[in-house]
């Protein structure tokens, strides 16, 4: 639990009330963190104090409601000693929300959307490059300074990534939509060849005249029967 260990270790210095902490914390911290809530942190002190790490006073005020002082108990010192001891372990699994909608946009199927995804993961990170460039300038303390130089490292990788995804993910999208089937039109059944014409029926030979009938000779006409008789 790092913010409970970061009040340990602010109360280690001094005793202090909530918003006390508060302030401390985000001057420690600065703004690349983000700033704590104060109901998070009466949660945090309510979870210390039932844990024996600290002991809580009472301070009445003349105008004011009453203070809370919070300080650390021997307990707390031991807790604290011993979580500056350990390594801090990356918690199980990576877990990216950009992770989970390079998913969606994979199975939405639609290269257009994937390369949306992509564009505006891009844009957003190197405008945390330059905004992380402008702090920097501000002459941070050398905490602050250290968790700046953090942040663009891990933009960075981020950004390494994205390219990452690009490369990988856009052609693999592309090759699938080529070959799904929904890319084919349904119940559209591709075209035969066109048949081919047979070849053109050859004409038969035309027929021959048989030869003209010749006229019978004149049967010379039969010798007129004389006349009578």
């Amino acid at each position: 639990m790092p913010l409970h260990h970061a009040v340990l270790a602010l109360l280690a210095d001094k005793p202090a009330h909530g918003y006390e902490l508060r302030s401390s914390f985000e001057q420690a911290v600065g703004d690349q963190w983000g700033g704590l809530n104060i109901g998070h942190l009466y949660q945090i002190l309510d979870r210390l104090s039932r844990d024996g790490l600290i002991e809580s006073q009472r301070q009445p005020q003349p105008v004011k409601p009453d203070r809370v002082v919070h300080h650390l108990t021997p307990a707390g010192r031991a807790e604290l000693d011993r979580w500056l001891s350990e390594p801090s372990p990356r918690l199980r699994g990576y877990r990216d929300d950009f992770f989970l909608k390079l998913m969606a946009a994979v199975q939405a199927g639609d290269p257009q959307t994937l390369d949306g995804v992509v564009r505006r993961q891009r844009a957003h990170l190197l405008r945390e490059l330059h905004s992380l460039a402008e702090a920097r300038r501000q002459e941070p303390s050398g905490v602050v300074e250290l968790l700046i130089t953090a942040a663009e490292l891990h933009i960075r990788a981020d950004l390494g990534v994205v390219d990452a995804a690009e490369k990988k993910l856009e052609p693999e999208l592309a090759s699938m939509k080529t070959h799904s089937p929904k890319a084919r039109r349904p119940g559209a059944a591709t075209a035969g060849p066109a048949p081919t014409a047979g070849p053109a029926p050859t004409a038969g030979p035309a027929p021959t005249a048989g030869p003209a009938p010749t006229a019978g000779a004149a049967g010379s006409a039969s010798p007129a029967k004389s006349a009578a008789g």
